[in-house]
Parts: structure tokens; sequence; C-alpha cells
């Protein structure tokens, strides 16, 4: 499915939880009607706190207010949260908690980070409910993105959150429309019935046709062959490619599956760029200072063929403006290249456990229906 293109627009690029949630706190204070939240992760801290009071009183005036929150990220929701949720009103639900009856299907997450307020504005992007400061002894505050959305584009988000309410009926929401917005904008998701590869479609073609600049943020990098192959040939065809990927890792396996694929890109003369101070968590892309997308989608198997998830991509050229000032200062902040003759000094050990995580990697998503013959 083709992503549908919205006019009048305002979108505005949020750098991690220091932007994000003061302007998220300062429209639900302003709410007059209806909140709808979803989150992947909620988590018992500075930033958890500030939102579940700010929603509960948004409840108690007179608010309608819906969070939905991942079964298996937010498994952990502090106790204290739900009990202030049901005191002020606010309707609170899990979804598809694991089971060790269904495992496969437990695997099928809600990863959206969605904030739709009175159908006039949303927030797309990669932020849970989580303090920047949430992050291990040694590390830097977490960095990630959002958009902060006004303009027709913000229907489409209050649609796509209504489908996730289980039991709701879904209808089409009037578009809103203000002053002095301009740009165009469209929300694509990954799901499994209407919108199973929107997103990995909407990369690959903003891949294909780019003739100058690649710049990629993904705190998971793990894309199909297809995937793989249409970054390759833009830098063998004089596209500058730049990948911006974690250094520091909460998933060891993962990270060492994605080092094995270094190689393959390095050669074909992909430039990879670790973040190195803190965790990188951002889901973005700019392509030629033209087209841009945020989200909450990382480059690998659960986020595009499996989890929920939902970006925003515009053509603006002062956003994407914005977006690749922002990535570029992270890269020259707190980026490190990755050399092809640094991957080979590595020891054969570290070499072998590579290889190992990368074809098990391979393995279980090809297991769980995720990559194919088609995509490997």
């Amino acid at each position: 499915m083709l992503p549908v293109f919205t006019g009048g627009n305002q979108l505005t690029l949020l750098d991690s939880g220091r932007e994000y949630f003061p302007a998220l706190l300062a429209e639900i204070a302003l709410a007059q009607h209806e909140i709808r939240l979803e989150t992947y992760i909620d988590a018992d801290d500075a930033a958890g706190e500030a939102v579940t009071a700010a929603l509960c009183a948004a409840a108690r005036r007179g608010v309608r207010v819906n969070v939905l929150v991942d079964g298996f990220g937010a498994r952990d929701l502090a106790e204290r949260f739900t009990r202030e949720f049901a005191a002020a009103g606010v309707v609170l639900r899990a979804y598809r908690p694991p089971s060790w009856l269904r495992p496969v299907r437990g695997l099928r997450r809600l990863h959206r980070k969605l904030v739709a307020i009175d159908q006039r504005v949303a927030f797309v992007g990669g932020i849970n409910v989580t303090d920047d400061f949430n992050a291990p002894p040694g590390l830097a505050p977490r960095r990630d993105l959002a958009l902060r959305a006004q303009g027709p584009v913000v229907a489409q988000v209050v649609v796509a959150m209504r489908r996730m309410w289980p039991g709701q009926k879904v209808q089409g929401v009037a578009p809103s429309s203000e002053a002095n917005q301009t740009m165009r904008a469209a929300l694509v998701q990954r799901d499994n019935v209407f919108h199973r590869r929107e997103i990995e479609q909407a990369y690959l073609a903003a891949i294909r046709s780019a003739t100058r600049e690649i710049v990629i943020a993904s705190a998971y990098f793990f894309p199909s062959g297809r995937f793989r192959r249409a970054l390759m040939a833009s830098a063998r065809r004089g596209v500058m490619v730049k990948l911006l990927l974690q250094g520091p890792s909460d998933h060891p396996l993962h990270k060492a599956a994605e080092i094995h694929l270094y190689r393959t890109l390095l050669r074909a003369g992909v430039h990879i760029i670790e973040y190195r101070t803190s965790f990188m968590h951002a889901k973005a892309a700019v392509v030629d200072a033209r087209w841009l997308t945020v989200g909450s989608s990382n480059i690998d198997p659960f986020s595009l063929w499996l989890s929920h998830e939902a970006n925003l991509i515009s053509d603006d050229a002062t956003l994407a403006a914005t977006l690749r000032a922002t990535l570029g200062n992270w890269i020259a902040e707190h980026g490190s290249e990755v050399s092809l003759n640094g991957l080979e000094s590595l020891s054969a050990g570290a070499r072998m456990r590579q290889w190992l995580a990368f074809h098990l990697t391979r393995r279980i998503a090809k297991a769980l229906s995720l990559d194919g013959r088609r995509d490997s």
C-alpha cells in the first residue's frame, strides 16, 4: 500500500526526551476532549511519573484518556501507576501479554510510540515513556527522536490508534487544518493485515531513488537481503551512504550479528558510524535532503516484519535539513567510524562469535517466517 500524503501539515523535530516530554506535557495540559497514548515501555522513573500525573489530571477534568501499553515491554508497569490511572478514570490496556502457551503470538509486539490529543496534535517517534537518564552507569543520556505533528496527518494517526483499541469501532476522522501549515506528510505503518511491508517499501523507494546522500539512524540493524542490496547499489553508483548505529547495545547477540554484516557493507562503500557515548535508540533517515522519516521502526526483522510500528514520512526540505543537521551533530560529537581494517584485526574467536550470532539470528527470523528466500 502506497503512503497517502496530505498537505497543510506542520511537523517539528524533537531531540530526545529533553525536548519531547516538555512538548508532550504541555499538549496534555491543553487537552479538552480525548487523549490516546501508545508506548512499548512505561518506566517507573521521572518521565513515567510526570506523564502519569498529567494523564490523570486530564482524566479528572473530564478528558477521555486511553492508554495502550505493550504487554511485554511494559510488563513491569509500576502498580502505583495502574492504581493512579484507575482512580482518575484513565482506561489502561495491555497489548498481548506474553504467554508460554502461545510463544510465537507473543512475539508480535506493540512497538509504536504514538500520542494523539483532541484530533488536533499528534506525536510520532521512537521515544518510550522513560527518562533519558534511565541508562546503565557510565553511559550518557540516551538519544532518540520524535515528531510533533499538526494538520491533516493527525487524522491518519488517530485512525491507526483506534484500530488497535479492542472492541472500538473504527471510523473516519475529519482532518484538522490550521493556517501557516505547509508540509506534506504521511503515516506509514507495519501491521499484520493492511500494512505488512509499508515501512520497508517506503525506505526502499527512497533509497533506490537517491542521487546524493542517504543517512539512516537505527538502534538495531539487521536488514533483509533486499534492503542490504539496495544500500550497496546506492553506494556503488556514487551515493554517500551513512549508517548511524548503536555502539553500546542492550542486546549483545543482536549486536554481534549486526557486526558480521558490517564487512559486506563496508566493502561496497557504505559508511558505518557507531554512536559510542550512550544508547542511541533513534529510528530515522534522510535521503538527498528532501525525504525523511522518523518513527518507531528499526531496520531489523522484528520491526519490519513482526511488530506493530509507525513512522511519519515527509518530503519537506526544511525539516529534512533540520533532521540532517541533528544526525550530523550526533555523528560529529559522538560517532566513531568503523573501518574494515579494524574488523579484520579482531581475534578469530570474536569473528567466530559474530558469524554464529549472524546465522542464529537469521535462522530465528526464517523460523518465524520473517525472512524467507525472497529476502535472503
